[in-house]
Parts: C-alpha cells; structure tokens; sequence
C-alpha cells in the first residue's frame, strides 16, 4: 500500500492505494465520486477523462499513486454550486447528449480543449474530439454546444 495526498474538486484527501490502483478507481470506489465512468479500461473512449491540474487526461491510463500531489478535478467538481459551469450548460442548452455515458468526459475534455484553443473552427472541435466517443449523439449537438460554449457558436 502507498499514502497519497491529492485534491479532489478543491478537496484534499489522503488516502492509502495499491500502487498499481488505476485513478479511475480510486476516484469511484474510494471517493464515491461515480460520475467519472470506465468505459473501455484501453483509454479508447474517454468516459474517464477528468482534469489533471487543469488538463484532460484519461484516469483509467493513470495510477492512482501518478496524481499524488496533484489537482484532480470530476464532473462533479466542474459546477459552482448550483451554477452549471459554462460547458455544462452549453451542453445542456443544445442537448448535447442522449444516455449521458460520455458526457462527463466529453465535457473535461471540451473545457481542456478550450483552454488550448479558445476559438477554435468546427472542424478543430471535431478533431480535438478524436479520442471521446459516444455511441449515441452523431456528435453534431456536441460540436454545436462545444462552440457554443466557445463563443463561436455556428
């Protein structure tokens, strides 16, 4: 077992880990914060994707022991209060979703993303997109509320 201290949505935790415990799991089991969700366990679809000090990265590709020290931000921890956070509103506003699987990590990616570009095209966020998948949307909802969001809505 490995100690770890990490700060989860503003809250620090410590916590004790296997040392191979992916964060995806430390996340949902031992913080309870479920809405990070394991899709694939290959880092194929990006249902995990939370934000690494403010960048997006696929939890189930980290260890647990990785984010030591580090900000870890969840759906969950993207709102203010009851106050949706820009990206969370976009895609509530263009239905952006339709099972709500992937949408916890479409939406971290999106917000990394649009840290990176702010102004990005259509077909940029179709790109950037490349390593979420959603089985159900087709993704136009998605792009549309990504540039929505963006401010460059089409």
């Amino acid at each position: 077992m490995k100690q770890i201290a990490v700060t989860v949505n503003g809250t620090r935790h410590e916590a004790e880990v296997e040392p191979r415990q992916l964060l995806v799991y430390f996340l949902r089991e031992q913080l309870r914060l479920t809405g990070t969700n394991v899709g694939c366990d290959t880092s194929s679809c990006g249902s995990c994707t939370v934000l690494l000090d403010g960048e997006s990265v696929k939890s189930c590709t980290l260890l647990a022991v990785q984010a030591d020290g580090h900000e870890v931000t969840t759906i969950e921890g993207l709102a203010d209060g009851d106050t949706y956070h820009p990206m969370q509103q976009a895609f509530h506003e263009h239905h952006a979703l339709q099972c709500g699987f992937c949408t916890p990590g479409m939406v971290l990616a999106a917000v990394s993303y649009l840290k990176e570009n702010p102004k990005p095209t259509e077909a940029e966020v179709r790109l950037a997109l490349e390593g979420n998948l959603c089985r159900c949307t087709g993704y136009h909802n998605i792009v549309k509320a990504i540039l929505a969001a963006s401010g460059a809505e089409a």
